[in-house]
């Protein structure tokens, strides 16, 4: 089989020139976007290169100069240190990179969430309404577990996404949005949420080498009810059975937030001897997950993989590090779209599927007014790559 094109064909005119602005917890994942833009466009063959319109088209770097500096008291501001007017501008933002620090009267304060987020706003306000077009590509979707009432409570996401809208952002391209239905707070703009279904494939098939992939061989799990539509999916694309648990909750108590799960309990066929793929949008702490896994090795699953947009392991590795000594999972496939540690990357039953080609093909797209529906459902691709593995062409 070729090896898939790796450029895009794009003829038309950018919207304007193409300006990325990585916040400090995504810098990482800017510079890695940056460097597949730079190479396709100045390999990019164009008639038009030379004109006007392509004015700034072939540069060494697209990053612009930006940051946000902190006073003592912990206050800061957003400046950008070049020119903006007119530019097609791309804020990356990582709000769950909780690995930098600032100071706070003197004590070291970790960033959360809150922080990044109003970070974002900074720039957006430094841009002061100059850009031509300010699209904002926030990974993992700012409080997108807050994203619908069950109480008298807040609706954070909702309200988050209405704030950068009035800001001036046109376009919001997130990641497996925890509910896509947020969208509906802002229904006259651009709210894009894209599945790395393809990239969790790709690295199972180039790192795993005996996998059978098919009925009788393999299963795709989805742990909650809320997540079956990532399983159905995946099960679609490679032809297998899904099965799925449900959590029963005790709804008299409320611990950390939420009613206490009691128990998972599964609905699907026969499992016995297959190779499970547990496909869910984020692991929190990771008790979810493992509980799965251990019910389906009672149901005797023979290997177990987790796939995993998000991976934030809040309560840290020791529990993954105990589940892959007892034989309960293989591995463990998560994004590098949020902050990674050292110490995860080190670990054995850890598979990283990197997202930087990804986004700079919606990148490159979107700044030539291109439709990208081909990129948001790559089944192609997926036929593709696994139809290469079976033929022992593994990329």
């Amino acid at each position: 089989m070729t090896k898939r094109e790796e450029k895009r064909n794009l003829e038309t005119i950018p919207v304007g020139s193409l300006g990325i602005i990585p916040l400090e917890g995504c810098k990482a994942l800017g510079e890695k976007v940056d460097y597949y833009l730079v190479k396709w466009r100045t390999e990019r063959e164009s008639e038009h290169k030379d004109s006007l319109a392509f004015s700034g088209y072939q540069r060494d770097s697209y990053i612009l100069n930006a940051a946000v500096p902190r006073f003592g008291s912990g206050e800061a501001k957003g400046v950008i240190k070049e020119s903006v007017r007119g530019s097609d501008l791309y804020l990356l933002v990582d709000v769950a990179n909780y690995s930098l620090t600032y100071s706070l009267c003197g004590h070291e304060n970790h960033m959360s969430p809150d922080d990044h987020f109003q970070d974002l706003k900074r720039i957006i306000a430094a841009v002061g309404g100059k850009a031509r077009r300010i699209t904002v590509i926030m990974p993992y979707l700012y409080e997108s577990r807050q994203h619908k009432r069950s109480a008298r409570e807040s609706l954070d996401c909702a309200l988050a996404l209405q704030e950068m809208v009035n800001m001036g952002v046109d376009n919001i391209i997130t990641f497996d949005a925890h509910d896509p239905r947020v969208q509906n707070a802002i229904p006259l703009h651009g709210f894009e949420t894209v599945q790395p279904a393809y990239q969790f494939i790709k690295g199972l098939l180039s790192h795993v080498k005996d996998l059978q992939i098919d009925n009788d061989h393999m299963m795709v799990i989805s742990p909650d009810e809320g997540g079956m539509s990532r399983a159905i999916y995946i099960a679609n694309v490679l032809g297998l059975d899904m099965g799925m648990f449900y959590k029963r909750r005790d709804y008299t108590r409320i611990e950390n937030g939420r009613n206490p799960i009691v128990a998972h309990e599964f609905l699907g066929s026969s499992i016995e001897g297959k190779d499970m793929i547990i496909i869910d949008d984020m692991i929190s702490s990771g008790e979810s997950a493992l509980e799965v896994a251990s019910a389906l090795k009672k149901f005797k699953a023979n290997r177990i993989f987790i796939f995993s947009t998000f991976g934030l392991f809040t309560a840290g590795l020791d529990r993954f590090d105990q589940a892959y000594a007892d034989g309960l999972i293989d591995r463990v496939l998560t994004t590098n779209l949020i902050y990674q540690t050292p110490e995860l990357l080190s670990r054995e039953w850890y598979i990283s599927c990197d997202m930087s080609k990804y986004i700079a093909y919606i990148i490159d797209t979107l700044n030539h007014d291109t439709s990208i529906s081909d990129l948001l459902n790559p089944v192609e691709r997926i036929q593709s790559a696994v139809a290469n593995y079976h033929a022992g062409e593994v990329e």
